[in-house]
């Protein structure tokens, strides 16, 4: 009798139940590294991912917000993006933001210069949907941005993010934020 040939592929001596190494897709809606898979994706944060490179485009260029939306508009996957959403985060960041800057700014450690066009534009992004979009809780708007800046900033820039909009969300998701701290939700 000969021995057992091994899988097609495998060397000789290694199994076929051998675990898979390497980055892979879970069944949790998350790659290997923590950030959604696209398919799992709202058309929300689609929406927010868009407005995002949009932001940044406007933050990098200074290009015009026509032009910009223009351009992002026909970026494959677009389609499955809330374009509403999409419309009020990209024009009402742009239109407000000096105002977002002056309510980010008090809770940074650093000037604005010195940090990142991505964080700065999740963090626009984050201070606009406190602001204008009371029917995302809080802890979504923050959960939304720590993703964004997860998938698109530096290393830690979503630790960053997330400690200036959990320090902001208190002053403009006041009631929210106070329910949520105390039932235990949210930390004192």
């Amino acid at each position: 009798m000969s021995a057992a040939q091994p899988p097609a592929g495998k060397p000789a001596g290694e199994s076929a139940t051998k675990p898979a190494t390497g980055a892979r897709q879970s069944r949790t809606g998350l790659t290997s590294t923590g950030v959604r898979k696209a398919s799992a994706k709202s058309s929300r944060s689609r929406a927010r991912e868009f407005a995002l490179q949009a932001l940044y485009q406007r933050l990098v260029g200074r290009n015009e917000p026509e032009d910009i939306d223009l351009f992002t508009r026909d970026l494959s996957g677009f389609h499955k993006a809330d374009s509403v959403h999409y419309d009020a985060l990209l024009h009402g960041c742009i239109r407000e933001a000096a105002e977002l800057d002056a309510l980010i700014e008090p809770l940074l450690d650093r000037k604005f210069a010195e940090i990142s066009p991505i964080e700065h534009g999740v963090m626009w992004i984050g201070a606009y949907e406190f602001k204008h979009c009371a029917e995302v809780p809080w802890r979504v708007v923050i959960n939304e941005c720590v993703e964004l800046a997860k998938e698109f900033g530096g290393t830690d820039g979503h630790k960053y993010v997330n400690a200036v909009l959990n320090g902001l969300a208190p002053s403009l998701r006041a009631p929210e934020v106070a329910k949520d701290k105390a039932s235990g939700k949210a930390r004192a």
